[in-house]
């Protein structure tokens, strides 16, 4: 038997430690900025509403998110004003929002 003969092995690929670090780092700003994109997406959708304080995007799983916008003068005085469960799709397009989001502002 040849080498020529030889089924060929799979090869297995191995990242540098800083490889593994630069690939996170390159998630972690794709989701902070998928999550700043459907926030401004619900924002667009809404309004923006007096006081408004924060607006908060939480990936719960794969695409599902929750938002919460928050209203006050201040982290003391915020209160939720307005919560919903999104479907999005990679590119941050709001498929499915519960409950409808609507222009309030």
């Amino acid at each position: 038997m040849t080498a020529e003969d030889a089924e060929p092995t799979p090869r297995t690929t191995t990242l540098s430690a800083t490889q593994s670090r630069e690939l996170r780092r390159m998630e972690q700003h794709r989701r902070e900025t998928l999550d700043a994109l459907i926030g401004e997406l619900v924002m667009h959708a809404l309004g923006e509403p007096p006081d408004l304080y924060q607006v908060q995007v939480r990936r719960l799983w794969e695409d599902h998110y929750r938002v919460n916008v928050f209203v006050g003068m201040d982290a003391a005085s915020a209160k939720v004003a307005h919560s919903y469960f999104l479907v999005a799709d990679g590119d941050g397009k709001i498929v499915a929002s519960t409950p409808q989001i609507t222009k309030k502002y």
